[in-house]
Formats: C-alpha cells, structure tokens, sequence
C-alpha cells in the first residue's frame, strides 16, 4: 500500500511540474499528462503499468467524462442536432473508411490489415475534444454541440466494431458478421427503451430524494453513472457507453446543472490518470519501421476528416466557419484505435506491426489536432480565402439563429452573452423603455429567450465577421459580459472593423482586470460582485437605520 502511495504522489508531481512547463511553452496540458505517461510508463522509469491501481481511477475518469457529456444532452438538443449529427458521423465514417482501405491497399498492405487501419482512423477522441472544447468555453456553441453530436455516433460505431469484432473471434464469415451486427443492434434499441423507461418511472421520484443533500446528490450522480457503466459492459457494449446513458438519462432533470458543476473538479482530477495511463500504454518498439505509412496516414487523418466534415455541414446548410471549427474536431485518431488494433491483434487478425504504426499515428494526430483546435480562430482567418467551396449561398439552417432583430427600430445597447448575469441585464434594460440586442452562442439559450419576447441574435464574440451583421449604425453602446481578457479585445477590434463608433462596457469580476480592459478600449467597467456588495450594504444599512428609529 505505501509503495502504491509513493508511486501515486511521484506521478501527480511529474504531471504537476510537466504542465507548469506546458503553460510557460503555451502547450496544452492534455499533451503533457500524456507525455507524463510516457515517462512514468514502461518505456522510461516503470513506474506505472496498464494493469496497476492507476487504470481504475482513469477507468472512473473516462465514466465520470461521458456521464457528463451524456449530460449535457437532453432531448430538445438531441432532436434539434440529430439529423446533423448523425449524417456527418455516418458520412465521416464511410468516407474515412473507404479512403483509408484503399491508402492502405496503396502502400501494400494486405486486405485484412487494411480494413483493421481504416477502421481504426475513424475514431476520433470524445474525451480529448471534450476536453479542449470545455477548456474554450465553446462546448455550448453551435460547433461544439454538433461536434458533440457526431462524436456520440462515433463513440456508438467504435463499441458496435468492437462487439462484432470480439463476437467473431477467429472467424470472419459474412453469415457471423451479419448475425452478430443484429444482435448488437437488438442489444442497442433494448438499452434505449430500458433508459427511457427509467427517465420516465424510477429517476424522478428517486431525485427528489437524493436532491435533499448536495452531497449525497453528487455522490449518487457518480454512482449511478458507474453503475450504468458496469451494466453496459455487461451487456456487451462499452463503460464508456454506459456511462454515456446514465448521464443522458439525467439530461432533462432539473438537478443537471447542479451535478454538472459539482462534477468538473473531480472529472479533471480523474482525467489525470486517463491520459497518464494513455501515455504508458504507447508501445515504441519497431516504430522506426513505420514512418512513412505513418505520415500519410496522419496526413490523411489531419485534412482528410476535417475536410468531409466541412463537406457535409456545408451541403446541410451550415456556414463555411461553423464546419470548420467543428471539423477540426475529427483531425486525430483515438486511444479507442490502439485499443481496437490491439483486439484484433490477440485474434491473429493482424500483427504487431500494425498496432505500432496506429500508435504512432495517434501519437501525431492527437499532438497536431491539439494545437489546430486550440488555435481554431487564428487557423481559420489564415486559410478562410480557400473555404468558399464549403458553403452554400444561402446558408439556410444557421439563419434561423441568426434572425435575431425584429421590427425596423434599431438597438440602442447590444448585449453578448446572455448568462445569469447578461439575461438579467438585458431584461432590466428594457424595463427602462431602452431597446436591447442580445446575442449568444448557445443555440437553446438563444430559442429560449426569444420564445420570453425578446430580441436575440445567434453569434460567436469571437467570431471577426459577425459584427458585420449587426445593426450597429444607431447602436450607442455594446456591453461583454464574457469573463475572457482575450475574447474582449478580439471582440472590441471586430466591432470597430465593422464600423462601430459607439461605447463598449464589459465586466470586470476582480480588480487586476481592469487595467488589460482599459487598455482594449473598454469605456464602462461593470463590476457585478462589488455591486451587489455596496447594494446590499446600503439596504442593511437602512434597515438598521429603520430598526434604531
């Protein structure tokens, strides 16, 4: 036990001190728990190993990943991102596939060995990209949810592969595959029928229950999401699918976004080992054999994927911007490949070579798409001249977010991002008799605000050309309330591009952000905290005032 305990606070002081290098290089801190793994693993020191007490905690922490995600998606997103998100997985999946068998066949590689790599590079990492995207706040834009939305189906397609591939064995005759495809999909309509019956009969009046402690709360959210876990797996899905269900099962319950905040601080410290245990995993021997493979392969991945997406999205409706940023989120392979690649190599399906050339490609991928993603806007104005192709003249579908004005007077205070503190803001400034444009990148806080009686435009502050679109002309004032330094000044720039010669107000919550705030431009600084300090303080004061009369 103790030596388990040394090795657990040596790992977590790498990990700690490689990402405080990681940030001083601008590095993402994804890539260095992993390289972390690499140096804690049996490559360098040994110290940990796939079947230590570390794979049970990065077992909880891909559960407690997907049982957030799962809820995160209720059924009014799923209904309104189905059809999008399931014809750019599908259409990801068949391109990629067919693509990567005949790249493979191309370089020599034999038939079944071909099929096992194309499959491989169409699984992209749901806990990476989740990851990245919450760490950019964009997991609720318009792109993070569609990415979401397709990731699932992929998450769904790699649990199918590996059921049928573990259901065959040895064997591959076309009359096993086609009756081991039925059962997993027999397995799959029950799974759903047995979760919405519990969304409709048990969870409820078990929530209320629970709902008393927000202790007991969180501790029953991370129970219920491991249980479904372990039944899943059971069933002969996945963890990860399991997981998945259980949190979607709690999606359209009012307590959602109680557990999800209370589960992100632990999701973090859990996701440590997961990416730790990912970098001991990698295997190194013989990779010097498979360079070249691996570089077309990784090309392959890095434009290919990203460039189907855009496709797809474009052809549905979406702007040329929107298919990018969510097609980035395909550019690399997942650690669900190796583990695939390696399944298939404990049946005498394919040999080890095979296995080392994934893994290098995941290496790469996973290291390149990390910076794409992080860089996405930068990326995207760089080559935005060449992604004409990608959109349709009339972008029907994301123009119904954006009809945000209605009648002919315009704004006089536009207000981004319409959270607690922006959607109480906007309502007090038109009690005032002021007219007011809010504008927010989540789809369903958009919906919702307009179904109030207001007027809201669907945009992204980051986004340089979409103050083009805003009736800035009669505006006197646009107020941030985003709590991003950097987003500010990209907004403040793009809207003086745009012509905007009115005031910018923003919210500053600590005093050491005022002065980066000044500097971008802000004329009014809105400090909520310290008013709502000094308001309270003044009613106090004249109630004791009121008591000592």
């Amino acid at each position: 036990m103790n030596e388990t305990f040394h090795v657990m606070t040596a790992l977590m002081l790498v990990a700690a001190l490689l990402g405080a290098l990681a940030l001083q290089l601008r590095q993402p801190l994804i890539v260095a728990f992993i390289v972390t793994g690499i140096l804690v693993g049996p490559a360098v020191l040994d110290w940990v190993r796939p079947d230590d007490q570390i794979t049970a905690l990065a077992e909880i922490g891909v559960t407690v990943l997907l049982f957030a995600v799962g809820l995160k998606l209720d059924m009014q997103h799923v209904r309104t991102l189905g059809p999008v998100a399931l014809a750019t997985g599908i259409g990801q999946l068949a391109f990629t596939i067919l693509f990567g068998y005949l790249i493979g066949i191309g370089l020599g590689m034999g038939a079944l060995q071909a099929v096992y790599v194309a499959v491989a590079l169409t699984f992209s990492s749901t806990i990476i990209i989740v990851k990245l995207l919450s760490d950019k706040r964009e997991l609720d834009s318009l792109h993070g949810r569609i990415a979401v939305g397709f990731l699932i189906v992929q998450d769904i397609a790699v649990v199918i592969a590996m059921m049928v591939v573990g259901s065959l064995g040895g064997g591959g005759d076309a009359g096993g595959w086609i009756l081991v495809t039925a059962s997993v999909a027999a397995k799959l309509v029950v799974a759903v029928l047995l979760v919405f019956a519990l969304m409709r009969y048990l969870l409820p009046w078990l929530m209320k229950i629970v709902s008393r402690s927000q202790e007991l709360l969180l501790i029953f959210a991370i129970a219920w999401g491991t249980a479904l876990a372990v039944l899943g797996e059971a069933a002969g899905f996945s963890k990860e699918v399991g997981a998945f269900l259980a949190g979607f099962s709690l999606a359209s319950s009012e307590y959602r976004e109680s557990i999800s905040a209370r589960l992100s601080g632990i999701r973090d410290f859990l996701l440590l080992f997961f990416f730790v245990e990912l970098g001991a995993r990698l295997e190194f021997d013989a990779l010097g054999a498979q360079l070249f493979e691996s570089a077309v392969f990784s090309a392959f991945v890095l434009i290919g994927n990203p460039l189907i997406v855009m496709a797809i999205m474009g052809y549905m409706g979406y702007r040329q911007r929107t298919g990018f940023l969510a097609g980035l989120t395909v550019a690399q392979i997942s650690e669900f490949s190796i583990v695939f690649v390696a399944m298939g190599m404990s049946l005498g399906h394919v040999d080890n070579s095979v296995l080392s050339l994934i893994t290098l490609v995941g290496l790469v991928t996973i290291a390149a798409s990390t910076y794409m993603i992080l860089y996405s806007q930068a990326l995207y104005a760089a080559i935005e001249p060449w992604l004409s192709a990608f959109e349709r003249r009339i972008p029907y579908r994301e123009r119904e977010y954006e009809r945000g004005t209605t009648g002919n007077d315009a704004p006089q205070v536009i207000v981004y991002g319409l959270g607690r503190y922006g959607s109480r803001l906007m309502s007090r400034l038109e009690g005032y008799g002021v007219r007011v444009l809010g504008v927010d990148f989540d789809p369903e806080a958009v919906r919702d605000m307009r179904r109030a009686g207001h007027e809201i435009a669907f945009g992204d502050a980051e986004d340089p050309e979409f103050p083009l679109s805003l009736p800035l002309r009669r505006c006197r004032w646009v107020v941030s309330t985003l709590d991003e330094d950097d987003i500010n000044a990209v907004l403040i720039g793009a809207l003086r591009r745009a012509g905007f010669s009115g005031d910018v107000a923003a919210v500053a919550h600590r005093p050491d952000e005022a002065g980066p705030l000044r500097r971008a431009g802000v004329a009014l600084l809105l400090t909520p905290f310290a008013d709502a300090a000094d308001f309270a303080a003044d009613r106090l004061h004249a109630a004791l005032s009121a008591s000592e009369d």
